[in-house]
């Protein structure tokens, strides 16, 4: 395991669009939340420590938003070649244990939709407003697997609950910590430096 932190996406970015399969091969797409008041995008996996860390918690917050009209999605993007934990037969399996409701989507080959978001670990997350644009990347909260802190959600949830009662989201962010995502061999991105 090899944890990274969030590349930090420019707030006020546009959501990137996709299209993307979920493990039984529906496709989803950003669009799929049109009109939305808030978009929750996170890039998850499976096998994580710090995905694993959270997994019940981001099931229980995502449910009560989508209730509310949030539109959220999780992307997986491993390469599930070197990673079979990640498959997506696996991911069903890991997303109804974890209570995930929203639609758990497999990314392209090369990667294109974690590259669009820049993202870098698992888990990631960002938050859009209704017009998509970018007002949160970062944390879910300070816990981390054996840090001892609890598992509350605390950073992303006051950022999505800023966003549902039309306010600013704090500019204090921090970044997200977890696991690399696994690249395909010759197909991680540039953004790292």
């Amino acid at each position: 395991m090899v944890a990274v932190s969030s590349t930090m996406l420019p707030l006020g970015t546009v959501a990137p669009g996709f299209s993307l399969p979920d493990p039984t091969g529906s496709v989803h797409s950003l669009d799929d939340g049109a009109g939305a008041p808030a978009t929750v995008v996170m890039f998850l996996s499976n096998h994580c420590p710090y995905v694993q860390h959270l997994g019940r918690e981001v099931g229980l917050l995502t449910q009560r938003w989508q209730a509310r009209g949030v539109a959220v999605f999780g992307v997986m993007s491993n390469d599930t070649d070197a990673y079979p934990d990640d498959a997506p037969d696996k991911m069903a399996a890991a997303a109804r244990g974890w209570g995930w409701d929203f639609p758990y989507l497999v990314d392209t080959d090369d990667h294109a939709t974690a590259k669009a978001y820049r993202a870098a670990c698992t888990p990631d997350f960002y938050v859009f407003d209704a017009d998509r644009r970018l007002v949160y990347r970062g944390q879910f909260d300070g816990s981390r697997p054996g840090n001892g802190e609890a598992v509350t959600g605390a950073d992303l949830k006051a950022a999505v609950e800023a966003v549902l009662a039309g306010g600013e989201v704090a500019d204090d962010q921090r970044p997200s910590m977890g696991c690399n995502i696994k690249w395909r061999p010759g197909r991680a991105p540039d953004y790292f430096g």
